[in-house]
């Protein structure tokens, strides 16, 4: 079945919810749109679960990847700020694992490889449970690695979202309930193909995390994206 197409118009800020290492297609959205407020009181958790995992393509296909939470998550109606992770089964090592096993031999991992493993197992990252908090700084470093011009603010507090959940199409974009989703997001943006070094294994695939074309492309990465939206 083909998705819903959903209003879109590059230029105009989006709101989005906090995702860890989003996906191309959603750093194509916030890179057309160049504002991106983050709304840290979201709720309802398992109706996105890019809110805390996260796909990478290794050796072996594509392997996705979970931050474990505090708490049941079929039931978190508590808001994103409030939200905690959780150090069980040794997370921290089997993702920076997964990540070097995927992109250890890519052109810019070794570029990177310092500031993320500070992220994942530095002191700082160890003694900071907040989901929110490792999402803005995650995003934060992929933002500036790719010298990428996107400004990430807070939701304003005096935002109002309308009774019937239309989008006020003049100053933003709500795609909260759109990036990120199980379902197709009906945005109209190409997946754009570009090198993976396990394509000859497993052929192009699209629609993973954002460190994917990170790791393969480097500062060239800007190019893929802003294919995404122009031949939409």
């Amino acid at each position: 079945m083909k998705p819903e197409c959903v209003t879109w118009k590059p230029g105009i800020p989006i709101i989005i919810g906090s995702m860890t290492a989003a996906s191309v297609r959603a750093y194509a959205a916030m890179l057309a749109a160049g504002v991106v407020y983050v709304d840290s009181q979201e709720r309802n958790l398992p109706l996105r679960h890019s809110h805390h995992r996260y796909a990478i393509l290794g050796p072996n296909g594509v392997q996705k990847l979970t931050l474990p939470l505090v708490g049941a998550t079929n039931a978190m109606h508590v808001p994103m700020r409030d939200v905690r992770v959780s150090e069980h089964a040794n997370w921290r090592h089997l993702h920076w694992g997964a990540l070097f096993s995927a992109y250890g031999r890519t052109p810019y991992f070794d570029y990177i490889a310092d500031d993320l493993h500070q992220l994942l197992l530095g002191d700082d990252a160890l003694q900071d449970d907040s989901l929110l908090n490792f999402n803005e700084r995650l995003q934060h470093l992929i933002i500036e690695f790719l010298d990428l011009p996107i400004k990430v603010a807070p939701l304003p507090r005096n935002f109002t979202q309308t009774t019937d959940n239309k989008e006020d199409t003049e100053h933003y974009y709500d795609l909260r309930r759109v990036l990120g989703a199980k379902k197709p997001d009906g945005l109209p943006i190409t997946d754009v193909p570009y090198y993976q070094l396990w394509a000859d294994r497993h052929g192009f695939v699209p629609n993973l995390s954002i460190l994917d074309l990170l790791m393969n492309k480097g500062r060239e990465a800007i190019f893929t994206l802003m294919k995404m939206t122009s031949q939409s």
